[in-house]
């Protein structure tokens, strides 16, 4: 039987939505954590995006049985040792605001310039089902701006300078975002996996 109800792994309003929009597959339903009050955040221990990724797909599958959609996302400036990479969310500290980790960022790429500031954002994308697995990622490319710029988008996002498009993610309208983003195209991946899934399968 096809699922037809998918949990997708966050409480994050924001990224929830961005998650919806995109993620485009006929008769699904999507549920977020936000209606399961009973479940613990799950501790992301892991090194790597992919190693999260699993480690909640997992965990909240446990929890409701339910197939599940979990990613994990950050921004990676190579200039930094790679920093804040799977720390993005808490940069700053366990509970730092997103304008706390943007001040820090700068901070720790004061007196950088040029190919110095090159930044990536990486979306690593998971659906984990009792028998199945699948697994897709998704990039783009960037600069770090001096300040921030744009009201738009959360997270690192008015630090985030997309040079084809001349504008920060924040400067840009959600639809604009969610045609270019890491999350956009971690999703399109999976969109087609997930299809390519369902189709075997009522085959």
């Amino acid at each position: 039987m096809i699922p037809r109800t998918i949990l997708v792994a966050t409480r994050n309003q924001n990224k929830l939505a961005e998650i919806v929009s995109i993620l485009s597959v006929p008769g699904l339903i999507f549920r977020s954590l936000a209606e399961f009050e009973f479940i613990a955040e799950v501790a992301e221990t892991g090194r790597t995006f992919r190693a999260n990724a699993l480690l909640k797909a997992r965990f909240y599958h446990e929890q409701t049985s339910l197939p599940v959609i979990a990613d994990d996302s950050g921004l990676v400036v190579p200039a930094l040792g790679n920093e804040p990479g799977v720390y993005s969310a808490r940069y700053a500290g366990e509970k730092a605001s997103y304008s706390e980790n943007n001040r820090k960022l700068l901070q720790r790429m004061s007196g950088l310039k040029g190919d110095q500031r090159r930044a990536h954002f990486i979306c690593q994308m998971v659906y984990l089902d009792k028998d199945i697995c699948l697994s897709a990622l998704g990039l783009t490319h960037g600069l770090i701006t001096d300040r921030p710029k744009g009201r738009s988008g959360f997270g690192y996002d008015p630090l985030f300078y997309v040079q084809e498009l001349g504008k920060t993610y924040a400067q840009l309208q959600p639809e604009q975002k969610n045609m270019i983003s890491h999350r956009y195209r971690a999703l399109l991946n999976l969109s087609s996996k997930l299809s390519r899934y369902r189709a075997n399968k009522l085959d």
